[in-house]
């Protein structure tokens, strides 16, 4: 089985602040991976270090590329529409996406656009947080990659959509390609998580198999995540 993402004794500095630390980190291709941890626990930077959007200390490699101008080619990561303004309209962005990835599937949009129920006559300004979040899903999900970063994706959508949005991430997601989900609906993710990867004390905290979890621990996914926040379990 190769490797997606290998990620060897990574740090990061913000304002003189560690933010990251001894990241080691591997993850195999094929996968759906929970990220998890609290607020400002580095979720995010981590992400962005991935993608190349944020510069560190040591190695990343991304489908065995160390490159980070290579990243984005194989990168496809929730990044909000701050770039465009409020008055562009959802169909111009999808323009741009079109022209500035070649993996981007037109096809795939549109039937992500058919199942999450956008309009995209409407402008930025127009949308609701909700909208707009299935607006950036749809537009990640529409790329033909080999890694996926979903960040916070279901924050703003109303519990029964985002329900069915989880539950169809199996359909969206190549067979081939690996999906990093930092979400703080623990319990709705988990029953399609492999793994879980959790960041605490500025480093990756714990790696498991989900099923490594329920069978060692004899407690669900959330239920882990907690009691090492609280102290409950050593995560050895």
């Amino acid at each position: 089985m190769t490797n997606v993402l290998a990620m060897e004794q990574v740090s990061y500095k913000r304002n003189l602040k560690t933010i990251l630390q001894g990241v080691d980190l591997t993850l195999a291709t094929g996968k759906i991976v929970g990220l998890l941890g609290e607020n400002g626990a580095g979720k995010t930077t981590l992400m962005r270090l991935i993608t190349g959007s944020a510069k560190g200390q040591g190695s990343i490699a991304v489908c065995g590329d160390t490159a980070m101008v290579q990243h984005k080619r194989h990168v496809s990561f929730t990044e909000q529409l701050r770039g465009f303004s409020a008055n562009t309209k959802v169909e111009r962005v999808v323009n741009f996406y079109r022209t500035v990835y070649p993996d981007f599937d037109g096809q795939r949009f549109e039937e992500l656009v058919t199942f999450l129920q956008i309009d995209t006559t409407l402008k930025l300004s127009a949308l609701s947080k909700g909208m707009k979040e299935k607006v950036i899903i749809a537009l990640t999900l529409a790329r033909q990659t080999q890694l996926y970063l979903l960040d916070e994706p279901f924050s703003g959508i109303d519990s029964i959509s985002r329900k069915k949005i989880i539950s169809s991430i199996l359909k969206w997601k190549p067979t081939d390609a690996t999906m990093v989900i930092s979400d703080h609906y623990v319990s709705e993710i988990a029953p399609i998580l492999d793994e879980v990867v959790i960041v605490k004390d500025q480093t990756i905290y714990a790696h498991k198999l989900s099923d490594e979890i329920r069978e060692d621990y004899g407690i669900g996914i959330e239920a882990y995540y907690e009691s090492l926040y609280e102290g409950g379990v050593s995560h050895d």
